[in-house]
């Protein structure tokens, strides 16, 4: 079965067997800020907590005991934003940040939003002293939550990083599980990057497989995207999970074309 934390402990585990170093994205963007030299072979672990936020706490668990490190991002409401859960991926050594939604909570109301985003990240930072937030998708809404970036700045308020801003895509392969698959652009709103690359998979092991093959060998920067609520270690809620994922990327298709 794919998409479980057992899968997910195995692909974490071949990238450390083939000398890849499990950072977190404030790793990256100080490396970057302070011109620091990053690993010659990394991959930056972003985990969007979305829903079901006890779930992100079993990934934590497999990242610490395999010494990778980790970003969770977590929203504001109450399916993600849990403080115990929140404390405990911290005590494990992971990054947490904001992920954030404001504009479409304010109704595209750039004053009431950028005020909105404040508030909570100054919230998310009575848990730890954030310095990376990235967006929420919101597929169904109107609203891009970066364009609050557009009379604001990261810089303003202490933050040092946004993924889908301040991301060499160029240089760093951007892999995400939208759609609960890695191909799956065609469900996306907006978790997709420009990019150009010939690489294309589907499942866990297709990633797995092209990590061991030492012909066509993956490339040395890497940044994995997650949405830990999809990896689920019990059988009915893994067929839940996977009917309801089905239905809402014929939804986000939709929204797509329309």
């Amino acid at each position: 079965m794919d998409f479980t934390p057992q899968k997910y402990k195995e692909l974490i585990a071949t990238f450390i067997k083939k000398g890849y170093e499990c950072i977190s994205y404030e790793t990256y963007c100080e490396a970057k800020q302070q011109d620091k030299t990053l690993p010659e072979k990394f991959v930056i672990l972003r985990h969007d907590v979305d829903l079901e936020a006890k779930r992100s706490a079993v990934i934590a668990q497999i990242e610490h005991e395999l010494g990778a490190k980790a970003v969770y991002y977590f929203r504001f409401i109450p399916e993600s934003n849990q403080p115990e859960i929140i404390q405990q991926i911290i005590a494990l050594g992971h990054e947490v940040g904001y992920h954030y939604e404001d504009m479409t909570v304010c109704q595209g109301d750039d004053t009431a939003a950028y005020t909105h985003f404040c508030k909570w990240l100054a919230y998310f930072r009575t848990f730890y002293p954030v310095k990376t937030v990235c967006m929420h998708g919101s597929p169904r809404s109107k609203y891009d939550a970066k364009d609050l970036w557009r009379n604001h700045t990261l810089s303003g308020i202490g933050i040092i990083g946004e993924p889908y801003l301040t991301t060499d895509f160029n240089d760093v392969l951007y892999l995400t599980d939208t759609g609960r698959c890695w191909d799956g652009a065609k469900y996306s709103v907006r978790d997709k990057v420009d990019q150009a690359t010939s690489l294309s998979f589907h499942t866990t092991n297709d990633i797995i497989n092209t990590l061991n093959d030492v012909v066509s060998p993956m490339p040395n920067h890497i940044m994995i995207t997650t949405h830990p609520q999809r990896w689920i270690g019990q059988k009915l809620p893994w067929l839940l999970e996977w009917i309801k994922q089905n239905v809402k990327n014929q939804i986000k298709r939709l929204l797509i074309r329309s």
